[in-house]
């Protein structure tokens, strides 16, 4: 399965009510794909906020997304949990919507060994055929799956690509000891290019939402072997991968990118609680940040 170059983990819009706004999650999908264009797009990952989210509407969204989308872009499911059991019923209801992938975090917070992490994406992997995407992100879940580990999973057939949020030292890693087919994504929006220089297939997403296009020529400069361009376009977008996160100083995500894409004039409404709306402060960093790409 080729999830493309750019994948955006999308937000989910909210109406007032903080229920999905669903005429505004078709503009900001078409926006993704015809403007920023996303080759797929995550639904339900943390930066869609499916923390928060019920099964019923991670459900509905996979649905929404596979049939608004129609083809244009790849739809990749967040079904990954810390139960493996509630994992595999979730997945499995991703692959009746249609979805072409899932993505699969750690499991958080019970923090289990390599042996219990290879288990546990082992036993979802089993019970799909749907192509899967791990995440490792131990900035969130406390826990880190290891390059030997990612390479052992990378032997199961439908396991097919890892987003790493580690190090490049772990992307490196993982590139030169994968089998052929296996994709490494860069989560972490500011190592785009230099993940790519160390053997990384792509990365995926928050920054896309807001200047996707910009980092599609990035990484196009790169593999047309023009790096002197690629690397202009990666400190112009710099300020804007870092200000998404640190505005003025560190904000939870989706919290900023919400708010830019307020800016721009979609409704996609602020974040759940525990989560909450930026500070005046950080709005208008976020704004004064946004006016400068346009």
């Amino acid at each position: 399965m080729e999830f493309g170059r750019l994948i955006t983990a999308m937000v989910t819009p909210f109406n007032e009510q903080g229920e999905i706004h669903w005429e505004e999650t078709s503009r900001l999908i078409d926006y993704l794909i015809d403007v920023q264009k996303s080759d797929a797009l995550v639904v339900s990952g943390t930066t869609g906020e499916s923390p928060t989210l019920s099964d019923q509407e991670k459900v509905e969204l996979f649905s929404f997304a596979v049939k608004h989308a129609a083809g244009r872009a790849k739809i990749i499911a967040g079904t990954g949990s810390n139960s493996t059991h509630h994992s595999i019923t979730l997945t499995q209801e991703a692959e009746k919507a249609g979805v072409d992938g899932v993505l699969l975090v750690v499991p958080y917070y019970n923090r289990p060994n390599q042996e219990g992490m290879y288990r546990h994406f082992e036993a979802i992997a089993n019970s799909t055929s749907l192509p899967v995407m791990l995440y490792n992100v131990p900035g969130r879940t406390a826990a880190s799956l290891s390059v030997e580990t990612t390479l052992r999973l990378a032997e199961i057939k439908n396991i097919v690509a890892t987003k790493e949020c580690a190090s490049l030292e772990q992307v490196t890693l993982i590139a030169a000891g994968a089998p052929k087919g296996f994709a490494v994504y860069s989560g972490d929006d500011s190592s785009t290019l230099p993940a790519l220089s160390v053997g990384a297939y792509g990365i995926v997403s928050v920054a896309s939402h807001i200047i996707g296009s910009s980092m599609k020529e990035m990484i196009e400069s790169y593999l047309n072997g023009d790096v002197q361009k690629a690397a202009s376009l990666h400190q112009k977008l710099f300020p804007v991968f870092k200000g998404l996160f640190d505005a003025p100083h560190p904000l939870p995500n989706p919290v900023a990118v919400k708010y830019a894409l307020t800016q721009k004039g979609y409704k996609v409404g602020s974040v759940r609680l525990p989560l909450v709306a930026p500070t005046e402060q950080e709005t208008k960093f976020i704004t004064e940040l946004i006016a400068k790409i346009d």
